[in-house]
């Protein structure tokens, strides 16, 4: 049996639990259970949160130790994407170890995250048995998913019943090649939009006869395309518009057709509002198709985090682990950061997410264990 030197906190050992729960969004498996076990093995005080009905029911915890302020929140999800179709040389719910690899859906995205951080609080709590102030954890098992009844549900009940921290870490995978290299501290927003122009069947040797809604429908993408929303600000990159869809159902080509949809992806900084934009959207496609349908979601807007104290006292540990002073960064998609952030300051960092979605997605041992010291050190500098 590994010692405490090969398996610090236990991080391994709760890794591999983890992975061997197959809790594919949105069925849990034993995932969320598994954890709230281990918690109340620590001392936390666990309460199960399943929000929803029927399929769409979900798991979540909040758990809870100590009391008063300092409050660090740290947040994850149980749930993992499905297998899917490409070979896996290892078992994707067995939690194999080869060659100082764990491998398994999960591993880093965010299974591995949970661990550490529970391995972490575990060896926080031998140096100082006297917590001063709050540690919880809010988990989720609809992340990967619609993410309805999940963080966004458990954030409404933590508020109801005065749990909001001051801080949230969540514990996803931030760093593209290595340890240490990207804490998060902002997500773009992001707008999807599907636009619908009606026209007129007609023969095209005959389009006076006919309306063809796919001219029209070509003249307001190229409205909306055709200069950069913007070129950035401090902390963020420029907005992009991706048009991720255009369709006609048409098989022949002697007809014009009666209906043209497209859609298309907005994500944006902190130059713009989802109410901005939805509302320039529909302005454009009036100007070229009065009659068209606009169908608009918000998924989440832009947020940035305030890279003061508790910020800094992340990338200090860090760097006592790894060496290297992380960047802070707003890049890449979204997380339920973005509903923790209308709530109080939240922060991201987590494991090497290379292999995250991936056949074969896969943890270093190494890595596991540098993130349970980061977390580790991070609890020892916030909580005191």
């Amino acid at each position: 049996m590994a010692g405490p030197e090969q398996d610090p906190g236990g991080v391994v050992a709760l890794a591999r639990a983890l992975i061997r729960c197959p809790s594919v969004t949105p069925d849990d498996g034993c995932g969320i259970n598994a954890l709230a076990a281990v918690l109340e093995g620590i001392g936390f005080s666990v309460t199960l949160l399943p929000f929803g009905e029927g399929a769409a029911r979900t798991p979540n915890l909040f758990a809870s130790l100590g009391t008063g302020q300092p409050h660090l929140c740290f947040a994850g999800h149980t749930d993992v994407v499905p297998v899917g179709d490409a070979a896996w040389t290892h078992d994707p719910f067995g939690g194999e170890i080869h060659d100082g690899i764990l491998f398994g859906r999960g591993a880093c995205d965010m299974k591995g995250g949970i661990a550490a951080f529970v391995a972490a609080v575990r060896l926080y709590l031998q140096k100082t048995p006297r917590l001063r102030g709050t540690i919880s954890l809010l988990i989720t098992g609809d992340e990967e998913g619609p993410a309805t009844n999940g963080t966004v549900r458990v954030l409404e009940w933590m508020q109801a019943n005065g749990q909001i921290p001051d801080f949230c870490l969540v514990g996803e995978p931030t760093n593209p090649g290595e340890m240490g290299e990207v804490v998060k501290i902002g997500r773009r927003g992001s707008l999807n939009a599907r636009i619908t122009v009606q026209g007129m069947q007609g023969h095209v040797a005959y389009p006076h006869r006919a309306d063809n809604p796919i001219h029209r429908l070509l003249a307001l993408l190229g409205e909306l395309t055709a200069a950069p929303l913007d070129a950035g600000s401090e902390w963020f990159e420029p907005s992009s518009l991706q048009v991720t869809s255009l369709d006609v159902g048409n098989t022949a080509n002697n007809v014009i057709p009666a209906r043209a949809q497209a859609r298309l992806n907005i994500r944006f900084n902190d130059l713009h509002t989802g109410a901005d934009l939805a509302g320039w959207i529909r302005t454009v496609v009036a100007r070229h198709a009065p009659k068209a349908d606009v169908s608009i979601a918000i998924s989440g807007e832009s947020f940035l985090t305030t890279p003061d104290a508790p910020v800094e006292a992340l990338r200090r540990a860090v760097h006592a682990v790894t060496g290297h002073v992380p960047k802070l960064d707003t890049g890449g998609g979204t997380s339920d950061a973005r509903f923790i952030s209308r709530y109080c300051p939240v922060a991201e960092f987590g494991l090497v997410g290379a292999s995250m979605h991936k056949a074969d997605e896969h943890v270093v041992l190494a890595d596991l264990k540098q993130l349970t010291a980061i977390y580790s050190g991070f609890l020892e500098k916030v909580m005191g």
